[in-house]
């Protein structure tokens, strides 16, 4: 179910609403009475009650669920936050002051229900070492999704070579960091979406080429939210540095990936970077190239091995030509990539 319940008996709050649904591309449910709001409370994806019912329905007790919003016409009085908490509802607003808010959250929903799953799949992607191939291999997650429902190559690391001229898509118009960094508010999975570079259902996020810039946490946190709830894949290349913020984003992916050269130096490294996560319930190794046996890498990371794979011949021609990393499925990284994600979805089915 993906249309909004509306609960309100106040003609002019309803109106208003509707005029944001109808923007919004969505078709509301509307309830007048307690018992109509009831029936629809558990199965909506968002509430959106009117002050005028909040108390009626806070006598009520329905049963505590995400996304519930109080919405009133004027100013707020103080007693409605209480009734508020009393029916879980995430915040109280102005509509008047809110319509952006809204008509975001509405969109998200017309949006949702035209392309699937709320809740894409976050997979993180950092070296073991220097020179893994880790931003390499993040491309081919993003280019081998892409082929399967839509998905974004987000760069999170400013030194890095630019997920966009990996894949080929540096003189694509869209924007960058160094535009979001300077934005606040909610950000819309579709607006997102829409304005990154983009090749048919694969885009990507990074910055334009320069001077090398900085992550703002607000606009990251922002960003990793719209991006899942408007892909079916997020793909974050994360550099090796520690940072605070590195690591907070790390903690917000479903998976991260570390990406390992099977030497003993490689291997080395990975213990250390492996080391960093605590909660090593979600790390899964790559391994690139031949030497240590996978098992031995397990145990001296602790960590499983999700794939391995070879080499792959012409991945620079490949780059440098604009067809990003992964020319073809039965290359080394297009199958090692297939292989990841049809992992990476066993294990979210089983979680």
């Amino acid at each position: 179910m993906t249309a909004p319940l509306l609960i309100t008996r106040d003609q002019s709050l309803l109106d208003e609403l509707l005029r944001l649904a109808a923007a919004a591309g969505v078709t509301p449910d509307v309830a007048a009475d307690g018992g109509a709001a009831l029936r629809g409370w558990a199965r909506a994806p968002v509430v959106l009650l009117g002050a005028d019912m909040a108390e009626e329905l806070a006598r009520i007790s329905p049963p505590r669920r995400a996304r519930v919003y109080v919405l009133s016409w004027g100013v707020v009085p103080d007693e409605m936050f209480r009734v508020a908490v009393a029916v879980g509802a995430e915040n109280v607003t102005q509509v008047g002051r809110s319509e952006g808010w809204l008509t975001e959250l509405l969109t998200d929903l017309g949006d949702t229900g035209a392309t699937g799953p709320a809740e894409g799949l976050v997979v993180g992607v950092v070296g073991g070492s220097g020179g893994a191939g880790a931003t390499t291999f993040a491309c081919a997650l993003g280019q081998v999704g892409a082929r399967r429902g839509r998905a974004l190559v987000v760069d999170a690391d400013p030194l890095g070579p630019g997920v966009d001229r990996v894949l080929g898509l540096e003189d694509r118009h869209g924007v960058r960091w160094d535009g979001l960094c300077q934005t606040t508010g909610r950000l819309s999975a579709r607006a997102l979406r829409e304005a990154l570079p983009r090749r048919e259902d694969l885009g990507a996020l990074t910055w334009h080429a320069g001077e090398p810039a900085s992550l703002q946490a607000f606009a990251v946190r922002e960003v990793l939210s719209a991006a899942r709830r408007g892909h079916d894949l997020v793909v974050v290349d994360l550099p090796r540095a520690a940072d605070a913020l590195v690591d907070e984003v790390a903690a917000r992916c479903d998976r991260l990936l570390v990406v390992v050269v099977p030497t003993v130096a490689g291997v080395a490294s990975a213990v250390r970077t492996c080391a960093r996560h605590p909660d090593r319930t979600g790390v899964r190794l790559v391994l690139r190239g031949s030497g240590v046996d996978p098992r031995a890498v397990t145990r001296a990371t602790g960590i499983p091995v999700l794939a391995t794979m070879p080499d792959q011949r012409g991945l620079g021609e490949a780059i440098d030509l604009g067809l990003g990393p992964v020319r073809s499925r039965r290359g080394a990284l297009g199958r090692a990539a297939g292989e990841v994600l049809d992992q990476l979805m066993l294990l979210r089915a089983a979680a």
